[in-house]
């Protein structure tokens, strides 16, 4: 079993200040770090992965200095992690994203022996835009049923059960 697991880079929210002129995050001159969410989508692909024997692999789409976090998510357990950056990439919206990453997890699916045994985990939201619609996005554009804003997991055998926050 592959586990893919999507991680972001995003401005420390420490240190984030806003273009008055445009209205948007002004990310020259701010450290980057990995998006805390993300961290728990890492954290519970590596528990399914003690559970399981999978695999984990660990995909962000950023530009280059977004390797950092695939570094990190190195250091936290992950098997392979594959860097998406490309300078059409820059300033993509949530669909534009989702869409990139379900044609990087497609691709190396393409070259696996088990094509439908895998799962995506993707954290709930990034801090910098706070959308939550890449993980349902990128759910449609593979074609898979998705559970959003796990609390609580458990592995049964060949079943994982979920217990979900309800945000209203």
């Amino acid at each position: 079993m592959k586990i893919f697991v999507c991680i972001k880079q995003v401005p420390g929210v420490s240190e984030v200040r806003i273009d008055p002129e445009t209205n948007s995050l002004v990310r020259e001159g701010i450290p980057s770090v990995t998006n805390p969410f993300d961290k728990n989508a890492i954290e519970l692909a590596l528990t399914i992965k003690e559970e399981l024997g999978a695999e984990v692999i660990a995909i962000s789409m950023g530009p280059p200095q977004a390797k950092e976090v695939l570094r990190e998510a190195f250091a936290m357990g992950v098997d392979k992690a594959f860097l998406l950056s490309d300078k059409a990439f820059a300033g993509a919206d949530t669909l534009a994203t989702s869409y990139t990453l379900a044609l990087a997890i497609k691709k190396i699916l393409k070259g696996s022996k088990d094509k439908s045994n895998y799962l995506v985990v993707v954290g709930a939201q990034a801090i910098d835009g706070d959308t939550g619609q890449v993980g349902p996005e990128l759910a449609e554009e593979l074609n898979i049923p998705q559970i959003t804003y796990v609390q609580k997991f458990e592995l049964k055998e060949d079943k994982i059960f979920v217990e979900r926050i309800f945000r209203t």
